[in-house]
């Protein structure tokens, strides 16, 4: 049978982007050309905060100090847990060389960027578990130099536990700035920074969108939108946590798209019947936030079997991908499309957000059809060396002459013809392009 829609979203995360474009092109622009002071008259504005930027050690010791031994050890936890996984992604990298034909040696290496720019939302939400997965990346990628970069609240400044996990990770600097402002000012090296060299970290639509302008200028993890998170679902799973999923994904914002796509028809009217009562029982803050993207973005797919289902979730491409259901082998093996899998109800991505180990930077939108998430990999530059003997550059010499002439690149041509005249003088060649 065809998918049906038990429930259809009326909104979808696309949006006309065009004036929030406008808005942080013009500052960016302002910060470039005015540089610190133009930087701090926009914190200032939208950050209420005219304190240190750059955070002292004295700061960062009393900001430790302010933070419960308890959330200490948590994050701590979080950190080994990621530092761990991150170290394991570094091992599949490989430097190598190869001898392509007798003679002609090329090779792979490896080489961390130079500067991290590590973004950290603290708005809403102190988001202690974004530090610590983009700062710990980057500190076991390499980086020589990495900058935490998080935006200070009235009378606060940046939260204590930010500062405390960023600090553990391994940030160089720590910067009470946020929003664009931040964001230009880890581009542009201003503060006595050194300019970053990519850009990471989630962040709101002005975080993501002056990331997205200055892509090309600078690396960065990903073109980042609402999160989003898909559930797969059968009859053998628990409708009472499918539905605590849902909503936990549902908070995030109001235009954060959660699906649940199943084979049961019961379990989804079951689920169905919870998701509004357990976001009436949420705080207030929560609530209003995940009562939005459960009306207006959430969906719920009936669809034949389960072939059926994994062929959906390809199509949504979700950054998140749960999947609660019989033979989780199976389905790691079919899915191709998502961010970050989670494989039965004993895991959840809360788990992955915040302590298991895994990245919570991930592909957003249904970008995970081409990308996966924040890793180490992010932060390196694979980059491809070769060296050869005379007699390695013959054969390669005498077809690049032919190919370059064919393609009408003439200068390339003689590049290869110089060669062979001056380590090869008592030979003829035939290097003319072939008719």
């Amino acid at each position: 049978m065809a998918r049906e829609y038990l429930k259809k979203a009326s909104k979808t995360s696309a949006s006309d982007a065009s004036e929030t474009q406008a808005i942080v092109r013009g500052i960016l622009d302002e910060i470039e050309a005015g540089g610190d002071a133009a930087a701090m008259k926009y914190a200032e504005k939208f950050d209420n905060y005219s304190g240190n930027v750059i955070l002292t050690e004295e700061e960062i010791a009393a900001a430790a100090a302010a933070v419960p031994d308890r959330l200490k050890r948590d994050i701590q936890f979080s950190h080994a847990n990621v530092q761990r996984f991150a170290e394991a992604q570094k091992q599949t990298i490989a430097d190598f060389e190869i001898e392509v034909i007798p003679g002609l040696i090329a090779g792979q290496k490896s080489i961390p960027v130079k500067a991290a720019g590590c973004y950290v939302p603290g708005g809403r939400y102190a988001h202690i578990a974004s530090a610590i997965m983009t700062v710990t990346t980057a500190k076991v990628a390499g980086c020589e130099h990495i900058v935490a970069c998080s935006p200070p609240r009235p009378g606060v400044g940046v939260a204590p536990a930010i500062i405390y996990a960023a600090h553990l990770c391994g940030a160089d600097k720590i910067m009470a700035m946020g929003g664009v402002q931040g964001v230009a000012s880890m581009t542009f090296g201003l503060f006595d920074l050194p300019p970053a060299n990519i850009l990471v970290g989630p962040g709101n639509q002005f975080v993501a969108e002056a990331k997205r302008i200055l892509f090309g200028r600078v690396g960065i993890d990903m073109f980042a939108g609402p999160t989003d998170s898909l559930v797969l679902a059968d009859d053998s799973a628990d409708p009472m946590i499918v539905a605590a999923d849902l909503v936990g994904q549902a908070e995030h914002g109001y235009n954060s798209p959660v699906w649940l796509v199943t084979d049961s028809r019961p379990l989804a009217e079951e689920v169905m019947r919870l998701v509004p009562l357990l976001i009436d029982d949420l705080p207030e803050v929560n609530r209003d936030n995940a009562a939005a993207a459960w009306r207006d973005y959430a969906e719920v797919i009936l669809c034949a079997d389960r072939e059926e289902m994994a062929s959906t979730a390809d199509d949504y491409a979700p950054e998140h991908l749960t999947v609660q259901a019989a033979d989780l082998d199976w389905w790691l093996e079919r899915l191709a499309c998502y961010g970050s899998l989670f494989l039965g109800e004993e895991t959840t991505v809360a788990f992955g957000d915040k302590a298991s180990g895994t990245n919570h930077v991930l592909p957003t939108s249904g970008a995970a059809t081409y990308t996966g998430g924040l890793s180490v990999h992010k932060y390196m530059k694979i980059v491809t060396w070769q060296r050869s003997t005379r007699d390695g550059a013959k054969p390669v010499a005498e077809a690049t002459a032919r190919i370059s002439r064919l393609e009408g690149m003439e200068g390339h041509a003689r590049t290869a013809d110089i060669r062979l005249k001056k380590y090869f003088p008592d030979e003829s060649f035939d290097l003319a392009a072939d008719d």
